[in-house]
């Protein structure tokens, strides 16, 4: 449990931070006002003013805000308020959160192929190694072993486990392993995952591990973030367009996997960090009012149509998104519950 608490804290406060940071520094860069900075939410526990702006630690640091002055009609503007700079000062500002999210994400990706380098990860269906107390481990599966066959269904590659493994579910299976050249055949029933609620034997595949240069490993990351930008993307549309089931996690799962990766190495929990990164990075720039995306969309209709949406608009389009992202963090929850 206090791994698990110590590994939410670092991931929500690192890319939250970073986040507002983005927000933080191009409003000073644009000559907003910038009335506090807070890491975290809550009540406040301390607080250093510099300057006009007031910087804050508070008592849930699982988040985190800027005040910027003048981002609504209600309160004084004047010529340092946000909604009098420029749109494309503000659409900056707006904007600059999820890009320092994608930056945060390839600096750690840089760092850890500079230093750990890259996993290739194999698809022939060999054992790497087996999960203490799984299915394999008890039926004696060992490091190296073959997989031909499960349950009489021939296995050619790696992807080829899944499918056949949850035929079996709950069931006894005769898996048939080659090893050191020899067939052998191991009886064993595939234990169902709580997480995925997949049947699994308890085995990961072979990996190999590949060292880079400093400026090779800066190339790298920023491919491997674009990647991990299209597959999240894709992911999302197929979701939306009803092709793929819609499996979200919510603070509880992201907690709880949180925890699973720090207990693995903390590589694995940086790299995840970069993940969610990522995650937050394109979540906030869908088009969904009182997300970023939404904001910038509304700004480029201000640029169209060269006025300001009135407030009795604005409060209708806030109520719209308020309903979407509360059913969202519902289903989420309600996922997160039943994983349970």
């Amino acid at each position: 449990m206090g791994i698990t608490i110590l590994a939410t804290i670092f991931v929500f406060s690192l890319i939250v931070f970073i986040h507002e940071f983005g927000h933080f520094i191009t409003a000073k860069m644009t000559g907003m006002r910038v009335d506090e900075f807070a890491i975290g939410f809550g009540p406040k526990v301390c607080g250093y003013r510099r300057g006009e702006t007031l910087y804050t630690l508070r008592a849930v640091p699982l988040g985190g805000f800027n005040r910027i002055a003048g981002m609504t009609e209600e309160e004084p503007l004047d010529e340092r308020s946000f909604l009098n700079k420029p749109i494309r000062s503000r659409l900056l500002v707006i904007a600059a959160g999820a890009f320092m999210n994608f930056v945060l994400a390839i600096i750690i990706i840089w760092g850890l192929m500079a230093t750990v380098g890259t996993v290739s990860v194999s698809n022939e269906p060999v054992v790497g190694t087996t999960i203490a107390d799984s299915a394999a481990a008890k039926a004696d599966m060992q490091e190296g072993d073959r997989i031909v066959s499960i349950g009489g269904t021939e296995i050619s590659t790696w992807n080829d486990i899944s499918k056949a493994v949850e035929a079996h579910r709950g069931d006894v299976v005769t898996i048939v392993v080659n090893r050191a050249g020899n067939d052998m055949n191991l009886d064993m029933i595939p234990q169902v995952d709580n997480q995925s609620g997949r049947a699994m034997l308890g085995v990961t595949p072979q990996m190999t591990y590949q060292s880079h240069g400093f400026f090779e490993s800066a190339w790298l990351s920023v491919k491997r973030t674009g990647e991990i930008c299209k597959l999240m993307i894709v992911g999302i549309y197929d979701m939306i367009v009803g092709t793929q089931h819609a499996d979200l996690a919510g603070p509880i799962g992201i907690a709880q996997l949180a925890g699973q990766v720090a207990s693995v190495g903390f590589a694995n929990l940086l790299m995840f960090t970069a993940f969610l990164s990522i995650n937050l990075g394109i979540l906030n720039l869908l088009p969904v009012p009182l997300l970023d995306g939404g904001y910038i969309i509304m700004l480029l209709l201000e640029g169209v149509m060269h006025r300001r949406f009135s407030k009795q608009v604005l409060y209708y389009i806030q109520m719209v998104g308020m309903a979407i992202l509360g059913s969202l963090f519902l289903f989420a929850m309600f996922q997160d519950i039943s994983r349970f």
